[in-house]
């Protein structure tokens, strides 16, 4: 019992002295499955979830959405609809011990014929050895297992936790939704702020809403501030400019929205949309992403999009880094997006980027081959013996100042080309050249019997 010091039993109401102590986010908790704002996809009349629920079935699962979207409000529904006991443990704080202790209390909880349902809050925190501990349990059906997450549980979780656990995806709350919250939590007596006798307008509320970036509990947080520091009972543009001071929106600089926003802005660039690729940079910016590592992903697009059909693309890029790293935020920023602006309109090409990546491959497949004799260096007699830089020509003494006949590739891949250039920018006249080049030493090595 030791365990309970950092583990909560949490009860399925609040009661007394315990309502008018937690925050409003807390007393505002949903009752009901139609006290759940925002989720009609997944819990809407008819939904196959809320089905099983009214009809007290319930499974193992994983909650997964961003925060303040009601992962932990479902679960203690699930576990009062299943009309089963309700653990909880965050796996921030717990660790195998605490595990340990639960899962034996639910075992004994099965033993005298009633379920626990165990929420376990960010439980792609838990290491792998944590989470196989609830394995044996969950395929047993001693314990129903809830975990929530705001972190793609394919990336965060192990196999055959997963396996054992149907995802369900909660969604932000939309701003519409959050201020129907807010104006129900200003309406209730009991447990919210309808006591109060509060003056908000609507457009008040949907700024709250806007700020919250669809997490309701940080909206219903907002409110409660605002209501305490309300003149007259009235929250006024002021009291709402103190409230929102210094807000940021949602961004987790390691989690998978970081990674789907910068997806968005490469992707946006390489659309040619200067608008959305614009946004998506603000957009991480806005969320505190670093700029420089935007600089570096920025010069990654020149490289890798644009290439030569513009071979502006890359100093320009550096240069906008460079501006960056002079300058500092936020004047250097303008630079970047400059740059992210640049790369949109840019003519485009993956030519390079594809045939080095087709250069790897066949090295990879071929191995070590040899160099031409003729290419070696021969700094000394016995390597001049041996024929290393035998039949080399001096391309800038020849006509047209290339060797035709000259072939640089090993043996094996002499006919190999990575390189085609696409019709774009500059690379149509690169293109023009080299297929100039190709076809006359094609010809002149098919004379002397060579590979075409």
């Amino acid at each position: 019992m030791a365990a309970r010091s950092r583990r909560v039993r949490e009860s399925q109401d609040l009661r007394g002295a315990d309502s008018a102590l937690a925050p409003l986010a807390e007393r505002m908790r949903p009752r009901t499955l139609d006290e759940i704002v925002g989720q009609a996809r997944l819990l809407g009349p008819g939904s196959a979830l809320r089905r099983e629920l009214t009809a007290g079935r319930v499974h193992s699962m994983v909650l997964w959405g961003p925060p303040g979207c009601g992962k932990t409000s479902l679960a203690r529904l699930i576990a009062r609809y299943a009309d089963a006991e309700f653990e909880s443990l965050s796996a921030v704080l717990s660790g195998i011990a605490e595990v340990r202790a639960v899962l034996s209390e639910a075992e004994a909880c099965f033993a005298a014929g009633r379920r626990t349902v165990l929420f376990i809050d960010e439980i792609h925190r838990f290491n792998k050895a944590q989470q196989d501990a609830f394995l044996p349990h969950v395929e047993s059906g001693r314990v129903v297992l809830i975990g929530a997450t705001t972190e793609n549980p394919s990336f965060e979780l192990n196999s055959a936790l997963l396996s054992r656990c149907r995802v369900h995806v909660l969604d932000a709350i939309s701003p519409g939704a959050i201020v129907d919250a807010l104006e129900r939590a200003l309406a209730d007596a009991e447990r919210g702020l309808g006591a109060r006798g509060l003056v908000v307008e609507r457009a008040t509320l949907e700024t709250i809403a806007s700020a919250a970036d669809g997490d309701l509990r940080r909206a219903l947080t907002l409110l409660e501030i605002a209501a305490d520091l309300a003149v007259d009972g009235r929250v006024d543009e002021a009291t709402l400019a103190q409230v929102l001071a210094d807000r940021t929106r949602r961004f987790d600089k390691s989690g998978e929205a970081f990674y789907d926003q910068i997806s968005a802005l490469h992707k946006s660039v390489r659309s040619s949309d200067p608008d959305a690729a614009l946004y998506w940079f603000a957009r991480m910016l806005d969320g505190g992403c670093d700029p420089a590592y935007l600089a570096r992903r920025i010069v990654r697009m020149a490289i890798e999009d644009v290439g030569l059909a513009d071979p502006r693309a890359l100093p320009l890029t550096l240069a906008a880094w460079d501006a960056y790293e002079r300058m500092g935020s936020p004047e250097g920023e303008l630079a970047l997006a400059n740059a992210v602006v640049y790369l949109a309109l840019a003519p485009r090409s993956n030519a390079v980027y594809r045939a080095y990546g087709e250069a790897r491959a066949v090295i990879a497949e071929t191995g070590s081959l040899p160099v031409p004799l003729a290419l070696r260096n021969a700094p000394t007699k016995l390597m001049k013996s041996l024929g290393y830089g035998s039949g080399y020509r001096y391309d800038h003494e020849v006509e047209g100042r290339v060797a035709l006949d000259q072939v640089c590739l090993p043996d094996e891949l002499e006919s190999c080309a990575f390189y085609h250039p696409v019709e774009v920018g500059l690379e149509i006249r690169l293109k023009e050249k080299l297929d100039a080049l190709r076809a006359a030493r094609a010809a002149r090595l098919g004379r002397k019997g060579g590979k075409r």
